[in-house]
């Protein structure tokens, strides 16, 4: 069953004018794009800086309006220019994970009160408290640590409360924007080993907007490369990656680095 779906979707932004006198111009972010992503579906969005990915991501999630075309979420339009409340079922469905955890997270509010944020934003019903313990068990972490601040923890920790956090309020979707590449390594293995385990046990419906070929690998079923713009080759993570189609797909994968063995 398809999820989200995108027609004719396209984003353009006013161009700053040089003189009073000059004729306004505007800058394409996102060309008319048609997309589709099935419940319970992983879809990696590769390509470079500037190629549309996050500015697709964010009209899929209604956090920006579109110059034409339109959203559909579990068969509703997504109108980004309503009020925010009228937009509670959309967020309701979804959860956002960052690129860097620490920016994303006020520090002058505990660890329990970040993750309950969504809980009473949303008028979410039920016992926060206890909701905000089970998930912090769920990622990995005490329940006991719901009263430390940000700075308290490492940045997987806090990489792991921020996923707490999207997650929270029992969303069908979640994003991820960039969520590993401020982290090392080691915690982006842990990480990555955390969302896999959330897909398999919620069913979750998952976007993964990385440079990172090897994650997309790791944690996408389809994937979608983009550049200037537009979708330009999508398919299964495994045709995608071994077999590509697009010269542009091909420059993407042989600028992996790699090391060589004497």
């Amino acid at each position: 069953m398809t999820l989200i779906r995108a027609e004719g979707l396209s984003r353009r932004f006013p161009v700053p004018k040089r003189h009073v006198f000059e004729k306004q111009h505007q800058s394409t972010a996102l060309e008319p794009t048609d997309l589709e992503i099935a419940e319970g579906e992983s879809l990696g969005l590769i390509g470079e800086s500037g190629s549309g990915k996050s500015t697709l991501v964010r009209l899929l999630l209604g956090l920006d309006r579109p110059s034409g075309g339109r959203v559909i979420v579990d068969g509703r339009d997504v109108d980004a220019a309503a009020r925010a409340r009228s937009l509670h079922w959309l967020r309701r469905q979804t959860g956002l994970v960052f690129q860097d955890p620490y920016a994303s997270l006020d520090p002058r509010m505990t660890a329990g009160q970040i993750i309950a944020e969504p809980l009473w934003a949303l008028d979410v019903p039920g016992d926060h408290g206890a909701r905000v313990r089970d998930v912090l068990v769920q990622v990995g972490l005490d329940a006991d640590m719901a009263d430390r601040h940000p700075h308290e923890f490492s940045g997987g920790q806090r990489q792991r409360i921020a996923i707490a956090r999207a997650i929270a309020h029992r969303p069908r979707i979640l994003v991820g924007d960039e969520p590993m590449s401020a982290l090392d390594v080691t915690v982006r293995a842990q990480v990555l080993a955390l969302f896999q385990q959330l897909r398999a046990e919620q069913g979750l419906t998952l976007i993964v907007v990385s440079h990172d070929i090897g994650l997309v690998q790791n944690l996408s079923d389809t994937v979608a490369v983009m550049k200037d713009g537009r979708i330009v080759e999508r398919g299964t993570t495994a045709a995608v990656l071994q077999h590509p189609r697009e010269d542009y797909t091909r420059q993407l994968l042989a600028a992996i680095p790699s090391i060589r063995r004497p």
